[in-house]
């Protein structure tokens, strides 16, 4: 790829509306692909552009009525580039206007020659990369993005003054496309995509990297067992990918909900975890009441019962007899139909695992202690992935570890000692739209979180495949949007809910392959921009993971495929 030569020159287009392009005759229109990064070189600024559409013109619609035969080579040869043409369209997103002196120089080139071989990405204020607020005028050259233009604008990972971290690469070259961690963990992100588009192994590189780079701690409430330990790789020849666990065993700690299923799968150092029904509130009831379809009725009685019973209410309501009931119904005026249906159906929690009518000791400060201590936190769910079991637990721990944060910052916020100042917190969760989704979203600690921007230092990082079933009020407030392939439009709209010119992206998110590809826009990136996905192979384990990390045996491998064989029904 030549980036000194022209690809073609701006014939018309708006601020709001974007630019079209004209390509030169002897650059193919195959060869422009939606997401690609673009420069065009303006009379005094430089605009950082992405392809948006791509279509074929005509001089003439005499060649649209008479075009020549298939066989006809050199006809259709004397028609290319003057009769028939391809066109592009652009989307400027950032733009660069050079200081004075810079500018004459760079116009000194203009005389047949690429400015892009004069220009030298500055630190200084005269060089900082601008919203686009005008266009390049009338024939303006359009150029293939460089790799020193990537850099000018994503910068690099070895950037000492950021927290830089590669997730990939554009689609036509070698070139890293960092993110910036600070910004990444400033607010709630989400990671969005049907299913089977890579998301998992996404999110795994994104964790690895605030890992690696210390830019926060993690609490990863992993549904499916995927990212603590081992997991089966996608693809028809069966393989596993590493966990946290394995890249960084002195950093990532994993408890379990599921002892068992953790033990099968030759889990190394799992802790286990209960959860007591005194720490189960009436929020987090309501929050499940779908999977425990309960009335409104039965959730203001369970309010009733609260009050009078206080932390002990489940335990209490659950060894009540119907006389028992009765006398408490005529004392406390509650409903004693709704009492009853709600001590049967609460009686479905005695099923999960990991509940227990009294915890010998508090799991939720322990896992507390050890994001204080600045290790990163696997939680586990095993065979209790039901989203009762997970919708539950997650909410349960996040409330109480969210409320010791708040009173953290608070003493921060009054002390301004930094040894104070609590670590930033990431809290990873799986099928976010359950969570988050209008009608339960202001009944769950997730959208208290979501709305407060790190008010508190914690942030979400949300993994979902139906982003339309995420609250308008919550996906506006996303920092960081990572798209793998959608196609429903519904879910294609919600990407861009609060997302000024976000029309213009659409179909750049809907020609994104199938596999290891997304389209990146928001806070902690510049622009939006369009990524091969790093991959998650053995070459990322040894750029990523501690230096202790060790490999397993033949042996261990072997009987973790096929424990996970048997689990899978193999």
């Amino acid at each position: 790829m030549d980036v000194d030569k022209p690809l073609g020159s701006v014939i018309q287009g708006s601020l709001s509306g974007g630019l079209e392009v004209r390509l030169n005759a002897d650059v193919s229109v195959e060869d422009m692909r939606v997401g690609k990064f673009l420069v065009v070189q303006g009379v005094r600024s430089r605009f950082f552009c992405m392809l948006t559409d791509v279509a074929l013109g005509t001089s003439s619609q005499r060649i649209w009525a008479n075009p020549p035969h298939p066989n006809d080579s050199f006809l259709r040869e004397v028609l290319a580039g003057s009769g028939t043409f391809g066109t592009i369209n652009l989307t400027p997103m950032l733009m660069l206007t050079p200081s004075s002196g810079k500018r004459e120089t760079a116009n000194l080139n203009l005389n047949g020659k690429s400015p892009l071989a004069s220009f030298q990405p500055q630190s200084s204020s005269d060089d900082e990369l601008l919203p686009v607020k005008t266009i390049p005028s009338h024939f303006s050259q359009v150029f293939d993005a460089s790799e020193r233009d990537f850099r000018a604008v994503f910068g690099w990972e070895d950037d000492p003054h950021r927290r830089n971290f590669s997730v990939g690469q554009p689609l036509d070259m070698e070139v890293p496309i960092c993110i910036d961690l600070d910004r990444f963990v400033e607010r709630s992100n989400g990671i969005f995509g049907k299913s089977g588009t890579g998301k998992s192994f996404l999110t795994r590189v994104l964790l690895s990297g605030i890992i690696r780079k210390q830019a926060a701690v993690n609490l990863i409430f992993d549904m499916h067992s995927e990212y603590g330990w081992e997991a089966v790789s996608e693809g028809k020849q069966f393989s596993t990918v590493k966990g946290l666990r394995q890249l960084f065993p002195n950093q990532v700690q994993v408890y379990t909900l599921d002892p068992e299923s953790t033990q099968r799968r030759g889990i190394r150092d799992a802790q286990e975890l209960y959860l007591g029904f005194d720490q189960i509130e009436v929020e987090d009831i309501s929050l499940v009441r779908g999977e425990l379809n309960l009335s409104e009725t039965s959730l203001e009685n369970a309010i009733i019962l609260r009050n009078e019973f206080g932390k002990t209410w489940i335990t209490q309501l659950l060894n009540m007899t119907n006389e028992d009931i009765q006398t408490f119904c005529d004392e406390k005026r509650g409903n004693k139909s709704s009492i009853m249906a709600l001590q049967r159906k609460l009686l479905r929690l005695e099923e999960l695992k990991y509940i227990r009518s009294t915890c010998p000791q508090n799991y939720i400060d322990q896992i507390l202690q050890s994001l204080d201590a600045g290790k990163h936190v696997v939680v586990e769910f095993g065979s209790q992935s039901n989203m009762l079991s997970y919708m539950l637990a997650t909410n349960v721990m996040t409330r109480r570890i969210h409320g010791k944060y708040v009173r953290k910052a608070e003493k921060f916020l009054q002390s301004k000692n930094p040894c104070d100042r609590p670590h930033p917190l990431v809290i990873t969760i799986e099928e976010a739209h359950r969570f988050l989704d209008s009608a339960t979203v202001r009944q769950t600690i997730f959208g208290i979180i979501a709305r407060e921007m790190r008010k508190y230092f914690v942030t979400l990082l949300i993994v979902d495949q139906r982003p339309s079933g995420i609250d308008n009020e919550v996906m506006s407030q996303v920092g960081t949007r990572i798209t793998c392939l959608l196609n429903d439009d519904k879910d294609i709209e919600a990407i861009f809910t609060g997302v000024s010119g976000g029309q213009s992206l659409r179909s750049v998110l809907a020609k994104l392959d199938s596999k290891q590809q997304a389209l990146i826009l928001g806070h902690a990136v510049p622009m939006p921009v369009v990524v091969r996905t790093r991959p998650y192979d053995q070459t990322f384990y040894t750029e990523i993971g501690e230096p202790s990390w060790d490999e397993k045996s033949d042996e261990e491998v072997f009987a973790a495929a096929d424990a996970a064989k048997a689990d899978l029904g193999f």
